[in-house]
C-alpha cells in the first residue's frame, strides 16, 4: 500500500518514502511511526497507542517520543510551528492531517513509470539457483547463485538461510543490489539453513572446508570475498591460504579477535548470553530477542523483530547456534592480517553495538594497504532508508568494480 500527501509518496510495502525519483533517508522507526499515523489519520493518537503500535509496548520517555515526532516532521518537510500534515492536539496525542490519497483511490501505481527507481529498491533481478554439494566428511551444503559478471561469494555467518533470506526485508535490499550488478553466490555452512543440521563437527577449520567446498563445486578460480560479521573471519583465513584466487576482499562489521579473545568483552557474560539465547531463540517476544536487536537494530520495529526472529527457527536449531557462537567467540587470526595480500575494503558502523569500531579498525590497520571506511550509523548493517546505506552500497560497487 503506498500513501501519497502533497508531493509525497509513503511505500509501506517498499518502506520508502519518496518525491518523484527522489528517495529520502528515513529511520525505520521514524517510518514506522509516519505509517502509524497516516493509518490511523482519522483520529488523535494517543501516546499510549504509539507505544503499542510503533514501540511494541516498551517503556519508552516523552521526550524520546517527542524526538521521533520531530524526525518524522522534518521527513515529511513538516515542523512544530505550522504543523501541514502532523498535528499536535494539546494534551490529547498528534493526528496526520491534509489530504491523503492511497494507491487504490488515485488508480497511481506505487512507484511512478517515469520515475528511476533506486538501484537498490529493484525488485529481485531474477530466481535465484539453488544447488547442493558435499564436503569431505559428508555434510551436504545448500548454495544459492543469481546475477551474472564478477562472482562475489558472501561468506557464511551466524544466522542464514539462503531462501527465507531472499525474501526477507532485513536482507533482501542488499542481496538485490549486488545481484543486479554481480554473480552473487551464498551458501549455508554447516548446521544453518537448508544445509545439513546434525552434524558433528563445527569448527572454525570446518566452517573453511565448507566455502573450500562450495567454491570447487562451483568451479571457480578467481572470485570476491563479501565477508559480514562472523563471516568476515572465513573470508580472511581463506584469503590468507588462496591469494592467487580471491580477487578482492570486503569486510563489513568483521572482527579478528572473537569475543572471549578481547581484552574487555562488553555485554552480558557468554554463560548469561547462552542462557537467554537458548530460552528465546525464535521468540519475537522473548528477553533475548529484545537483546539482541538491541545490537543488531538499535531502532528495530516490532516488524524487523517478528523477521529476525523467523531467520532464527528456520535458520538453525538453538544447540547449533550456541555450538556455532562458541567457536566464534574463540576466533583468533589476527597473525593472518599481515599476510593478505588481496585488495581489501574494511567498513565498520561506527556505533555498532554487536561489534566494537575497533574491531574493524584493527582489521583495516593490519591488512597492507586495505582501505577503510567508517559508517555513521548504530546498526550492525546499514539499512535502507538511513544516511549511511547510499554510502555504503556506493563503497560496495566502486571497489568491486575498480579494474
Amino acid at each position: 500500500m503506498a500513501f501519497m500527501f502533497g508531493d509525497l509518496v509513503l511505500d509501506a510495502e517498499r518502506r520508502e518514502l519518496r518525491s518523484g525519483p527522489k528517495l529520502f533517508a528515513v529511520e525505520p522507526q521514524v517510518f514506522d511511526l509516519l505509517e502509524f499515523l497516516i493509518r490511523n489519520r482519522d483520529r488523535v493518537v494517543s501516546r499510549d497507542d504509539l507505544l503499542a503500535g510503533v514501540w511494541s509496548g516498551r517503556i519508552v520517555s516523552d521526550s524520546a517520543i517527542a524526538a521521533r515526532i520531530n524526525a518524522a516532521r522534518r521527513a515529511v518537510g513538516d515542523d512544530g510551528e505550522h504543523q501541514r500534515w502532523i498535528r499536535t492536539i494539546a494534551r490529547k496525542g498528534f493526528r496526520f492531517v491534509g489530504d491523503v490519497r492511497d494507491e487504490a483511490e488515485s488508480g497511481m501505481p506505487s512507484s511512478p513509470a517515469d520515475a528511476a527507481d533506486p538501484p537498490f529498491a529493484r525488485g529481485p533481478p531474477r530466481a535465484q539457483e539453488v544447488m547442493f554439494c558435499r564436503t569431505k566428511d559428508g555434510v551436504n551444503l545448500a548454495v544459492a547463485s543469481v546475477g551474472q559478471g564478477l562472482p562475489v561469494v558472501r561468506t557464511s555467518h551466524w544466522m542464514t538461510h539462503i531462501e527465507y533470506e531472499w525474501q526477507s526485508p532485513l536482507r533482501t535490499s542488499l542481496l538485490y543490489f549486488l545481484a543486479d550488478r554481480f554473480r552473487l553466490i551464498r551458501y549455508d555452512s554447516r548446521d544453518k539453513g537448508l544445509s545439513d543440521w546434525d552434524v558433528p563437527n563445527v569448527s572454525f577449520e570446518a566452517f573453511q572446508d565448507d566455502l573450500q567446498t562450495v567454491l570447487d563445486a562451483l568451479g571457480l578460480r578467481s572470485y570476491a570475498l563479501l565477508g559480514i560479521s562472523q563471516g568476515s573471519t572465513i573470508s580472511i583465513a581463506h584469503a590468507a591460504r588462496y591469494p592467487e584466487r580471491v580477487s578482492k576482499m570486503i569486510i563489513h562489521g568483521g572482527y579478528a579477535l572473537g569475543r572471549a579473545k578481547r581484552s574487555s568483552p562488553k555485554g552480558l557474560d557468554l554463560l548469561t548470553f547462552i542462557t537467554l539465547m537458548r530460552e528465546g531463540w525464535g521468540d519475537e517476544h522473548s528477553a533475548f530477542q529484545r537483546m539482541l536487536a538491541t545490537s543488531l537494530l538499535p531502532n528495530a520495529s516490532a516488524e524487523q523483530i517478528k523477521w529476525m526472529a523467523n531467520l532464527q527457527r528456520v535458520g538453525s536449531s538453538p544447540e547449533n547456534s550456541i555450538r556455532s557462537r562458541r567457536v566464534n567467540d574463540e576466533i583468533d587470526i589476527v597473525d593472518l592480517l599481515p599476510n593478505i595480500s588481496v585488495p581489501t575494503l574494511v567498513m565498520h558502523c561506527r556505533y555498532d553495538n554487536a561489534v566494537p569500531f575497533e574491531e574493524g579498525r584493527r582489521i583495516a590497520t593490519l591488512i597492507p594497504n586495505a582501505k577503510f571506511l567508517a559508517l555513521e550509523s548504530e546498526n550492525h548493517v546499514p539499512q535502507l532508508g538511513e544516511p549511511a546505506w547510499p554510502i555504503f552500497l556506493n563503497a560496495i560497487e566502486t571497489f568491486l568494480s575498480e579494474a
